[in-house]
């Protein structure tokens, strides 16, 4: 889908700069502001092996989807401009995000995710099924490590590195609001260790240990620090076999909304 053609909610105009390498990332990201970050997230080409496999999974479509349109570009963060809360993921879902345009939206993943935020008092609406629904997170914001959808749900440590900028900036540009990180999965939680770290947080040593419901502060000389708390992924392999339940999801983020209003 290129950008500015009428895709509800694309950040990005024709115009919008295009990242092609590792350096163009840093570049790009180092001073943008949130908006412009989105716009520079979503038309971004720096990792050749994601962008083939992003736009192949675009044009082929999986056959129950073959009738929709396919967003095919990488996705930018979603949610409250200044959150008390950040929820970070792995990457997009080849036929969810990479098809609808918006952060777990449009798998399984994503309505577990949105179910349970919803329960907790964190989003507007149960569902997110599409960019245009009407969904809105007053206090939380989503975001992915790896902001296109990687083959087989496995981005490479080069491509992980490379789309760290997007997230180092956004981060920053919501740091003097948000309170609680919720990491999903290990790949979450190890991302949010090394951005915070590099954001001039302290991590304890020995690094701590990702778990569901595992909590960690992360300090800051002169400013205040952020609580991480481990979620598992509402992934379906997960979610089928019971390792994680609504119960327990439910049981994190309630702690993170509870963490998030307690005075200072």
């Amino acid at each position: 889908m290129p950008p500015g053609t009428g895709w509800p909610g694309d950040p990005a105009e024709p115009g919008t700069p295009v990242a092609t390498t590792a350096a163009g990332v840093r570049r790009l990201a180092r001073d943008a502001g949130l908006h412009e970050l989105g716009a520079g997230v979503s038309v971004c080409r720096a990792c050749p092996r994601l962008v083939r496999w992003r736009e192949d999974v675009a044009h082929a479509k999986r056959a129950s989807f073959a009738g929709e349109p396919y967003w095919g570009r990488p996705i930018p963060g979603f949610g409250a401009e200044h959150p008390s809360i950040l929820v970070v993921g792995l990457a997009p879902a080849a036929n969810g995000a990479n098809r609808t345009g918006r952060v777990f939206t449009g798998d399984r993943s994503g309505d577990w995710l949105f179910a349970s935020l919803h329960r907790v008092g964190l989003a507007t609406q149960a569902t997110s099924v599409h960019a245009a629904d009407g969904l809105e997170l007053p206090d939380t914001r989503l975001v992915a490590t790896v902001r296109c959808a990687p083959p087989l749900n496995k981005p490479t440590p080069e491509e992980r590195d490379t789309c760290a900028p997007w997230l180092d900036r956004e981060v920053a540009l919501v740091a003097g609001s948000v309170r609680v990180v919720v990491a999903l999965g290990s790949f979450g939680w190890d991302a949010a260790l090394r951005t915070y770290r590099r954001a001039g947080h302290d991590v304890p040593v020995p690094k701590p240990r990702f778990g569901h419901g595992a909590e960690a502060h992360l300090a800051r000389a002169g400013a205040a620090g952020v609580t991480l708390l481990g979620c598992y992924h509402p992934s379906q392999q997960n979610t089928f076999t019971g390792r994680l339940t609504e119960a327990m999801l439910d049981e994190v983020l309630g702690r993170a909304a509870a963490l998030a209003r307690m005075p200072r």
